[in-house]
């Protein structure tokens, strides 16, 4: 069984109980991680605290140095980290290596280049300095889907702030949480700077959450399990951010290149199995072109085949355990249920595959506002398809959800798609397919949560402000 990494050293847990990782693909179990205990949390508390008074004045080219140095490992490593992803999550093996391992390293490099021009020295108000600085001990619980890229996202701008920082990963898919672990010991990084402490939410989570020597808590993951972590540290109180789930829609406005947006739109509601916050998962298209759309998306959906995410080609591999395969299964029963029908996929295995948490990719139509397919999250490969009349229709449509995470607009005209998307109630919206950026500021609204993570507002969350009167 693996260990706790605190103090910049390997630390059996407290508790000798362990919790099982299962390969999704094939359903074995590859390894096995502890289930941590309240007292592993305290022990890697007490090493960030007594680690943050030096690391928090460090110069910001040395975190720079050490973020430059974890980046440079992560991309000699990164085949290797990208199996490791694969086997315990699912994700294929070209998309972890390309998206899963790659975004991580675009995000260090985002953070090692702010450390370069950002002002950390303040600006004149009046008689007052305005200065920034070091918000103190980080608790990070990250998820299973991106589980290097949830990691990095929090722990790069954590320490790229002076902040020290306790992990709780997630137990589903953990490997790359040790892999980065062994990656920042290799770089020398203080003893304390960083600490992983293995377990569930509901124990190792919230002790982390309630800690007394945690300041900031800054957590991905479900909008039920992110109200839990927010109601627990509001009893010290201590700050949150909160990245948690979507619902987004994609609007395809009269005149877009139907077959273009189509194509993107099915690609983002499957990549990683749909496993993935802020998918497209509703395409909203215009009455006129519903039809030939659905058709279009019926035929696309053919070319995300499951598969062996060892494998070469494979595009699309199983769900990440078996709770999330059965919980997509009967959200699509229940859309069925509700009058919608499946264009593509259905709630089976798809052909061919007798092992695996595998869900066959699943295009819904005639889906209305009201149906629960509509409203609430799947995170799996079913894409929801609507029909609008008129553009305030959709605009409505877009918004009418609980959440507030993500959203994309097509049109012909690139002026009026800006004007559209300034009217949906999302953290970022896609112009005609444009591509992420992981300098830019991610988060959502509602019960997407709040804060925002990447760029120099994710970096800021890990920053208190002070005014220095004269």
């Amino acid at each position: 069984m693996r260990s706790n990494y605190i103090g910049g050293t390997w630390t059996p847990s407290v508790n000798d109980a362990g919790i099982d990782v299962v390969n999704p693909a094939t359903e074995a179990v590859i390894d096995r991680v502890p289930a941590g205990a309240a007292a592993d949390v305290t022990a890697a508390a007490q090493a960030a605290r007594a680690a943050f008074a030096a690391w928090s004045v460090t110069a910001p080219a040395e975190r720079a140095a050490y973020l430059a140095a974890a980046r440079d490992l992560l991309a000699e490593r990164a085949d290797t980290v990208a199996a490791a992803i694969s086997a315990d999550m699912g994700a294929p093996l070209a998309f972890a290596r390309r998206v899963q391992v790659g975004t991580p390293l675009a995000v260090l490099g985002t953070f090692i280049d702010l450390l370069s021009s950002y002002d950390f020295g303040g600006d004149r108000v009046g008689n007052s300095l305005i200065v920034r600085e070091p918000a103190g001990v980080v608790g990070a619980i990250t998820p299973w889907n991106y589980p290097l890229h949830q990691i990095v996202a929090k722990v790069g701008a954590a320490l790229a702030a002076g902040c020290t920082v306790v992990l709780k990963p997630t137990e589903v898919a953990p490997a790359a949480a040790y892999e980065l672990a062994d990656i920042f010991a290799a770089t020398g990084l203080p003893p304390g700077v960083f600490n992983l402490v293995s377990g569930t939410g509901p124990v190792v989570g919230e002790a982390i959450a309630a800690h007394p020597d945690v300041d900031l808590i800054s957590f991905t993951g479900s909008t039920r399990a992110g109200r839990r972590v927010a109601e627990v540290a509001a009893a010290a109180p201590k700050r949150v951010t909160l990245e948690l789930g979507g619902k987004s829609a994609s609007v395809i406005l009269p005149g877009a290149d139907l077959a273009k947006a189509v194509k993107a739109g099915v690609a983002s509601a499957f990549a990683n199995a749909g496993q993935t916050c802020n998918a497209l998962t509703r395409m909203l298209v215009p009455l006129d072109d519903y039809d030939e759309a659905v058709a279009m998306a019926a035929a696309e959906a053919e070319r995300f085949v499951p598969g062996d995410p060892m494998a070469e080609g494979t595009r699309i591999g199983p769900l990440a355990s078996a709770a999330q395969r059965d919980r997509v299964i009967g959200y699509i029963e229940k859309g069925l249920g509700e009058g919608a029908r499946a264009a593509a996929g259905g709630p089976r295995r798809p052909d061919g595959l007798t092992t695996g948490y595998y869900v066959t990719p699943t295009v819904l139509a005639d889906v209305t506002p009201g149906m629960v397919v509509a409203r609430e999250e799947i995170f799996g490969p079913v894409l929801s398809m609507l029909a609008f009349s008129t553009e305030s229709e959709a605009i409505q449509i877009a918004n009418g959800t609980a959440y507030g995470l993500a959203a994309g607009v097509w049109s012909a005209d690139q002026e009026h798609a800006v004007a559209v998307a300034r009217r949906l109630r999302a953290g970022q919206v896609e112009i005609n397919g444009g591509a992420f950026n992981p300098a830019a500021p991610f988060g959502g609204r509602g019960q997407s949560g709040y804060g925002r993570e990447l760029g120099v507002h994710g970096f800021e969350e890990f920053l208190e402000v002070k005014s220095l009167q004269f």
